[in-house]
């Protein structure tokens, strides 16, 4: 097979839902969470604080929001979850990891998957995000969905101060609130894609 053959976008397609399939085929214990509800956990360790609501897992899982809000209430009862008043909206309700699924995302079967990407050169790191974003703001287009990133290429994110390290040097232009530092690699609901970004301040 020529190296043009196995770069066809089917190719592609396949594995990538292969990649999917093949970290979701974990038979541990830690399989007493449905795939649906590990993405819930994995969502909301990786979105910020505003993205962290019902609706906006909804719209990133790209499901109805009763079904999502199904899978939430069960990983409530088992004490996954906890939920409260938003800080920012106070019709929305905020969602947070316990201690609890804390614990159990360490046995999350996708780990295979990041300790995978870890394994990549920073530079092909790099690249594949680069590249995933693309694909799935593409698809986000052709199916009329919801594209999620962070404000490090948000159009929205406005640099307003000379400490980068400092939580007043970020302001969101949607939200009209300071960022923290420590959300501006998470996953936001509000995202829109620019080509201008940067790099953000490194974690201390």
């Amino acid at each position: 097979m020529s190296p043009d053959t196995q770069n066809t976008p089917e190719i592609l397609m396949e594995l990538l839902l292969h990649l999917g399939r093949l970290a979701q085929s974990d038979t541990t214990p830690a399989m007493v969470l449905s795939p649906a509800q590990w993405t819930v956990l994995r969502y909301l360790e990786n979105a910020n604080p505003t993205s962290r609501t019902p609706s906006a897992f909804a719209k990133f899982h790209g499901t109805t929001r009763g079904t999502a809000s199904q899978t939430i209430r069960g990983l409530i009862k088992h004490g996954y979850l906890t939920q409260s008043r938003a800080a920012r909206d106070g019709r929305s309700k905020q969602l947070d990891l316990t201690e609890k699924a804390k614990t159990m995302r360490r046995n999350d079967p996708f780990e295979a998957v990041t300790r995978a990407a870890n394994d990549l050169p920073s530079a092909a790191r790099r690249q594949l995000a680069e590249t995933l974003q693309r694909m799935l703001a593409h698809v986000a287009r052709e199916k009329n969905g919801q594209a999620f990133g962070n404000c490090t290429n948000c159009a929205h994110m406005e640099c307003v101060g000379h400490r980068p390290e400092s939580d007043d040097s970020y302001h969101c232009a949607i939200s009209q609130s300071l960022l923290d530092v420590a959300d501006l690699t998470r996953l936001c609901v509000n995202f829109q894609q620019t080509k201008a970004a940067f790099s953000p301040p490194a974690a201390t």
